[in-house]
């Protein structure tokens, strides 16, 4: 992987892992329940800002512990679960979403690591990437395959009581296990799915790889189908291509302790003076970060950030 697009720990990814159940069964620990109607956040006027969180090493709960010095509001509005998997199951030929034991162990504790942020009015998206296995969203041999996958992803969603899904095409290696190439119909068969079983729910993309570049197909164009598009390369600014309004755009992408505070300010600026409505950031982790939240939050908001362990 390109080492401006991320420096993400994969080793977690590729094995030591437990299919997850997708059954709509519950239990007390996952939560499964619908989330909790939140308590309204304290108001804040200025972009979306969104906050990846590795979880084979850190916190989701790290997402909660900003707020905005002036007024009190949460820095971050989507915190987003950094990820789960499609891979593949090469005795039935098919995708599968598959979630490593940090990722699903958030999820079999959601009670204690998702539901404490949507209580704080934080939005919680699931990550879904490529595993090596040649399983990709943008390879799907057919419409059927398509929306079963999609199934899987909204089932998940449902059991859980998460927020919605984001779409991350890297590391998919397609044509691994005797899988496809990248095709016209398959990305845009399974946003129409997923959409259409979960309408209310968030749907991102990380601008990046293959899927990224085929929105449309058979007179159908999935653009707007999307509540947010963001640029992948941290560090750089960037404008995704796809045909959403600027409210839902992130052009800007910083790594949180690996970009500098100076380019995340600047970021930050260009993103209010040239009027785009989301701020993308990766890789928040346990430490007191504040001043590199700062260094963008006086830009985007006003505010320095305070932060509470």
């Amino acid at each position: 992987m390109f080492s401006l697009v991320r420096s993400r720990v994969r080793t977690a990814a590729l094995a030591l892992s437990a299919v997850a159940a997708l059954a709509l069964s519950t239990t007390a620990m996952t939560g499964a329940a619908a989330a909790p109607e939140p308590a309204p956040p304290a108001a804040k006027q200025g972009p979306t800002s969104v906050a990846y969180v590795e979880v084979n090493d850190n916190s989701m709960l790290n997402v909660g512990k900003y707020t905005l010095a002036k007024g009190g509001g949460n820095v971050f509005d989507v915190a987003v679960i950094f990820a789960a998997n499609i891979n593949y199951d090469t005795g039935k030929k098919a995708a599968y979403l598959h979630f490593n034991e940090n990722v699903q162990r958030v999820l079999d504790n959601a009670v204690t690591q998702i539901r404490p942020l949507q209580q704080k009015g934080i939005k919680v998206v699931l990550s879904v990437l490529g595993n090596h296995q040649g399983a990709g969203f943008a390879n799907f041999p057919s419409q059927q395959a398509a929306s079963a996958f999609a199934k899987q992803l909204s089932d998940t969603v449902t059991k859980y009581g998460l927020d919605g899904i984001d779409f991350d095409d890297e590391y998919a290696e397609y044509g691994n296990n005797g899988t496809g190439q990248p095709n016209a119909s398959s990305f845009v068969h399974l946003v129409t799915a997923l959409r259409a079983n979960m309408p209310d729910k968030i749907i991102s993309l990380y601008n990046i790889g293959p899927a990224a570049s085929r929105l449309s197909y058979g007179g159908v164009d999935v653009s707007s189908k999307f509540d947010y598009a963001w640029n992948p390369y941290y560090g750089t600014w960037q404008v995704p291509g796809i045909a959403l309004p600027k409210s839902k755009l992130s052009p800007a992408a910083v790594e949180i302790g690996r970009t500098s505070q100076s380019t995340a300010a600047n970021l930050a600026r260009r993103t209010v003076s040239e009027g785009y409505g989301v701020y993308l950031t990766y890789n928040l982790n346990g430490a007191d970060r504040s001043a590199d939240v700062s260094a963008f939050t006086r830009e985007l908001y006003g505010s320095d950030a305070v932060y509470t362990p």
